[in-house]
């Protein structure tokens, strides 16, 4: 309540017979300057109450600047890539070195996350700072301060409305199934010592290609906005003892490489015939299940390439090591009109 009409009230409390009458006459004579000091007030976000920029309704910093980074980590260490209060993350340390490079965070976020153990070769950031870095400067602060098992390939400017997940076009991720025990890089294949039949698996792969329900091979489908996936490639090629499978589309749904790797390696076990997995795959409801419930270790797993457009596709399946010449594409995009550019 206003402080001049809680004083009114307070004098005037005397007169029980004039009371109301007081009160009525002290609102009417007040009514217009408080309505006139409302009017000129500034909401948050701008005057006369225009919305914020940003949809959670914080203010963009003047003066601020966005930037892509290209990162590749060993996710052996890590509880995913996405930020987590009482867990590492390859997000969280990837903050926690921004910031000790100097750079003030204001926004960061990857092209997509991925699960505990899952690597990345070529996972894409967005990143928005409140004032202005060098980027080759930045790039070697963090590269300094990242823990072992992460590593920030490229770090350049981007335009102010460059968004890593929402500018994608297309993901591909790359399996490494070895086909024997092995003591070593255990921590980066998936060791089936059984006999795999990879031609009963590439043939059974093109059943995934095209317009699909994936209800059935993806974890809590119904907290999903739609399972339906678009599927663009995937491939089956042998390299050695290492059987490799990339699989190419715009999205996955949360954990459906994995389950779609572990229903193809039933098909080559012979466990699971080609004509099962593609009946599974055209009708969700159908009682087959075998597929579905068999879910791939995070362990061989790598987020191979994000795509954006104008950038080169990805190029010919190969292990994940040794990597001559990998790294982000030559040409890389960054948005639209980038600031001095």
């Amino acid at each position: 309540m206003d402080a001049g009409l809680r004083i009114g009230l307070r004098l005037e409390s005397g007169y029980s017979d004039h009371g109301p009458n007081l009160v009525r006459k002290l609102w009417r004579d007040r009514l217009p300057a408080m309505k006139d000091s409302k009017a000129g007030r500034s909401r948050p976000g701008g005057p006369q109450g225009t919305r914020p920029a940003h949809r959670d309704g914080r203010k963009p910093a003047d003066g601020g600047s966005t930037y892509r980074l290209d990162v590749e980590y060993d996710g052996t260490g890590f509880h995913g890539w996405q930020i987590q209060k009482n867990a590492r993350s390859v997000a969280g340390e990837l903050s926690r070195a921004i910031q000790a490079a100097g750079g003030k965070v204001r926004e960061m976020g990857g092209s997509g996350r991925t699960d505990a153990g899952v690597h990345a070769l070529g996972q894409v950031a967005y990143l928005r700072l409140s004032a202005v870095a060098d980027p080759e400067q930045l790039l070697h602060g963090v590269n300094e301060a990242l823990p072992n098992g992460i590593y920030v390939s490229s770090l350049v400017r981007a335009a102010d409305g460059f968004h890593a997940r929402h500018d994608a076009v297309r993901r591909s991720y790359l399996y490494q199934i070895m086909r024997r025990r092995t003591a070593f890089s255990r921590r980066f294949v998936w060791c089936v010592s059984e006999q795999l039949d990879a031609s009963a698996m590439a043939s059974a792969a093109q059943c995934f290609v095209g317009r699909h329900d994936f209800s059935k091979f993806c974890e809590r489908p119904k907290a999903q906005p739609s399972t339906i996936v678009v599927v663009d490639d995937v491939q089956v090629v042998e390299a050695g003892e290492l059987l490799l499978l990339r699989m190419s589309a715009s999205h996955f749904l949360w954990k459906m490489v994995r389950r779609l790797v572990g229903s193809l390696v039933q098909v080559g076990t012979g466990r699971l015939s080609p004509q099962d997995l593609a009946l599974l795959v055209a009708e969700p409801a159908t009682p087959v299940e075998l597929a579905a419930k068999s879910t791939a270790p995070s362990s061989g797993l790598f987020l191979e390439r994000v795509e954006y457009p104008g950038e080169p596709a990805v190029g010919e399946v190969r292990p994940a090591f040794p990597r001559d010449g990998s790294g982000p594409p030559h040409s890389l995009y960054v948005g639209q009109s980038v600031p001095g550019k």
